[in-house]
């Protein structure tokens, strides 16, 4: 489950750091499940729940978002989408668009695919945005005096994505964990490896670092994709710095498939950390 994050134009990417879980929460809006994956032949439906006190209106669209080498998701416009990006689009269909939500009223968001026939075998990919509509305005207080000065009104617009795979014929994929690091960034210390992915569709798992000797792990991770678009990405997890100085040294990486598809190992490595 997603939950919206308040800001102003705040967007966020639901499957790469956050928690992988069945449902999550963020602002007001919950979102489940956080991640769609469609084999073709049928749909599925996504939940939505505000848990605030008081209605809201979100706006329901498709968009294309592509993965950086960094882990980041791009937006990118309709128009300088690739072809296996608009077929996407036009593959993945959704009713309604728009739902209004009294306080604690769940609302189901139905789900379909339609694969044209000689769909070339593949994943594709899109990322179903929910945007939170601003309230409407006010009207200006005629009692009170005009300002003789420039003003600006500012409305946070909320939204959150997950992502809609397609999966059209027979696909497979793999990965490696490379070699490991902990960082310092502007926000602070960070555990970072790169992950590289061979094969036709994309990889998706948790991330569980343990250290020989210990019975519990030092670092759990859950949600970490590398989609088809990059071959390899960087994981960078921020940790505390007490934790930072703890990852240092002999530690084993786990990288494994989803709880919810058996939690099988997609690669293992032992790293030591610097």
């Amino acid at each position: 489950m997603l939950r919206f994050l308040k800001g102003f134009s705040l967007f966020s990417a639901a499957v790469l750091c956050a928690a992988a879980v069945p449902a999550s929460a963020a602002g007001d809006l919950l979102v489940a499940p956080t991640r769609i994956v469609l084999d073709g032949s049928r749909g599925t439906e996504v939940v939505l729940n505000n848990i605030g006190s008081a209605p809201a209106t979100y706006r329901i669209s498709l968009e294309i978002k592509r993965m950086t080498a960094l882990g980041g998701l791009d937006e990118i416009e309709e128009a300088d989408a690739n072809e296996a990006e608009k077929a996407a689009l036009a593959m993945i269909s959704f009713n309604p668009r728009r739902v209004t939500l009294p306080p604690n009223q769940p609302q189901v968001i139905r789900v379909g695919v339609r694969v044209p026939e000689g769909t070339p075998a593949g994943e594709y990919r899109a990322h179903m945005l929910f945007r939170a509509m601003p309230d409407a305005a006010p009207a200006s207080d005629p009692a009170k005096p005009a300002s003789s000065g420039v003003s600006i009104a500012l409305t946070p617009i909320y939204g959150i994505t997950i992502p809609v795979i397609v999966r059209v014929g027979e696909l497979g994929a793999s990965a490696e964990i490379g070699e490991a690091r902990v960082e310092e960034t502007v926000d602070g210390p960070a555990f970072a490896f790169d992950l590289a992915r061979t094969g036709n569709r994309s990889v998706y798992g948790d991330i569980e670092v343990t250290r020989p000797g210990l019975a519990e792990p030092l670092l759990l991770a859950r949600g970490i994709a590398v989609y088809p678009e990059v071959g390899q990405r960087k994981v960078s997890l921020r940790v505390p710095p007490e934790l930072a100085a703890k990852l240092k040294g002999p530690v084993k990486i786990r990288y494994s498939e989803d709880r919810e598809i058996g939690g099988g190992t997609i690669d293992e490595a032992d790293r030591v950390v610097k």
